[in-house]
C-alpha cells in the first residue's frame, strides 16, 4: 500500500491544468499545440476582417445604388465616384463607363458595332467583378484548409504523445492509471486544440462563403441592369443619328 502511495504522489503533483499539460508535453506535441493556437488566432482575425469588409461594401453599395437610381446624370456620378472607386459596386460602374466612353466614340452606326460595344462593356464589368471578388475572398483558402487539416494535425500530436506515454510505461513497467494519465492527457490536449481550431474555421468559412456569393450575385445583377441601360442609350443614339 505504501508503494502505491509513493508512486501516486508524483502523479498527484503533476499539474493537470491546460497550461501545466502544455509545459510538460513533448516538444513535438508542444509544436503542434503552438501551430494550432496560432492558426486559431489567425482565422478569427481573418473572419473579423472579412465580416467588416463585407459590411462596409454592402453599406457603400446601398448608398451608391440610391444615387444611381435617383435619376441623376451618369456622367456626373462617374466623375464623382467612378473614376476613383472606393468600393466594388462603384468599381464595376466605373469600368463600364470608361469602356462606354471609349467604345461609343468609335462605334459605327451598325448593329454589329452596337453588339460589339455591349460585349466589351460586359467583359469589362465581368473582369472588374472577378478582380473585386478575388480581393474580398483573399485568405478564405486559409479558413478552408484550417477546417479540414486542423483535426489531423491535432491527431498527429495525440498519436505522438501517446507513443511517448506507452514508451514511458514500458520503461517504468507500471500501468497504474495515476502514472500514465498525465501523459495521455497531454496527448489528448492536442486533439482538443485541433477541434477548437477546426470547428470555428468550418462554420466561419461556410458563413463567409455564403455572404460573398450573395455579394457577387449583387454585383452581377447590377452589371446586367447597367448593361441594359447602356444598350438602350446606344440604340437611342443610333436612331437619332439615323434620323438625322
Amino acid at each position: 500500500m505504501n508503494g502505491v502511495t509513493a508512486q501516486a504522489l508524483p502523479a498527484a503533483a503533476h499539474d493537470l491544468s491546460v497550461w501545466g499539460l502544455f509545459l510538460m508535453a513533448d516538444w513535438v506535441v508542444k509544436s503542434v499545440m503552438i501551430l494550432l493556437l496560432l492558426a486559431s488566432v489567425f482565422l478569427w482575425a481573418i473572419a473579423f476582417e472579412k465580416f467588416a469588409a463585407l459590411r462596409r461594401a454592402n453599406r457603400l453599395a446601398d448608398g451608391f445604388e440610391d444615387r444611381f437610381w435617383s435619376g441623376g446624370s451618369l456622367e456626373e456620378l462617374f466623375e464623382r465616384e467612378g473614376e476613383r472607386p472606393t468600393h466594388p459596386l462603384a468599381a464595376v460602374f466605373g469600368a463600364a463607363m470608361r469602356e462606354w466612353r471609349r467604345s461609343a466614340a468609335r462605334a459605327a452606326s451598325s448593329d454589329y458595332a452596337l453588339s460589339a460595344v455591349k460585349e466589351r462593356i460586359e467583359r469589362a464589368m465581368a473582369v472588374t467583378i472577378q478582380r473585386e471578388m478575388e480581393r474580398l475572398e483573399r485568405w478564405m483558402v486559409f479558413l478552408a484548409n484550417t477546417g479540414s487539416a486542423a483535426p489531423f494535425i491535432g491527431l498527429f500530436g495525440t498519436v505522438w504523445g501517446i507513443m511517448n506515454s506507452f514508451a514511458a510505461i514500458a520503461a517504468m513497467q507500471n500501468t497504474n492509471l495515476a502514472v500514465v494519465a498525465p501523459g495521455i492527457a497531454e496527448a489528448l490536449l492536442a486533439t482538443a486544440m485541433g477541434l477548437v481550431a477546426a470547428i470555428p474555421a468550418v462554420i466561419l468559412y461556410n458563413k463567409l462563403a455564403t455572404d460573398l456569393a450573395r455579394f457577387a450575385a449583387r454585383l452581377e445583377g447590377f452589371a446586367a441592369e447597367f448593361s441594359a441601360i447602356l444598350s438602350r442609350q446606344a440604340e437611342g443614339a443610333l436612331r437619332v443619328k439615323a434620323g438625322a
